[in-house]
């Protein structure tokens, strides 16, 4: 397991965002942009992969513990720090659904228009078409059997 790894499984894990990464890195003063952080997250088969080195990943730990747990001067709660960054994703999965939903155009439910019975349709195949059930007929009436043995 290598850097870009542990990073994309941190960002997944604690639903973080490009532009929230960045404001972390800065916790640090550490620069970067969201472009040189997109080429850490994409597949090593893309031309535009980037390797995260140690220092990057450092300093996102570094400054992902002040995101979470705060300064000494201002100490936060990290649950209500990832419930937070929940909302956030929640809220605008919310909006997005709301203007997917805007977009789409009113279902009106035709009553004139009334559906025919289901018919079950033919087989191509005659093999596998239905069978009648054929009546058995008895030939032989009720016949005693004796060949000496009781």
């Amino acid at each position: 397991m290598n850097n870009n790894d542990i990073f994309k499984k941190l960002r997944v894990a604690l639903q973080l965002r490009d532009d929230q990464i960045v404001e972390i890195l800065q916790l640090v003063d550490f620069r970067i942009s969201k472009t040189e952080l997109g080429a850490f997250f994409r597949n090593e088969d893309h031309p535009n992969f980037v390797e995260c080195g140690d220092q990057v990943l450092r300093n996102f730990l570094n400054g992902l513990v002040i995101h979470l747990r705060g300064t000494k001067e201002n100490p936060k709660n990290p649950i209500e720090v990832i419930k937070s960054h929940k909302a956030e994703n929640g809220e605008k999965n919310i909006e997005e659904k709301g203007k997917k939903h805007e977009e789409r155009k009113p279902f009106v439910k035709s009553t004139s228009n009334q559906k025919a019975p289901f018919k079950k349709k033919p087989t191509s195949n005659p093999k596998f078409q239905e069978k009648k059930p054929e009546k058995k007929i008895e030939i032989v009436e009720k016949v005693k059997y004796k060949n000496g043995k009781k």
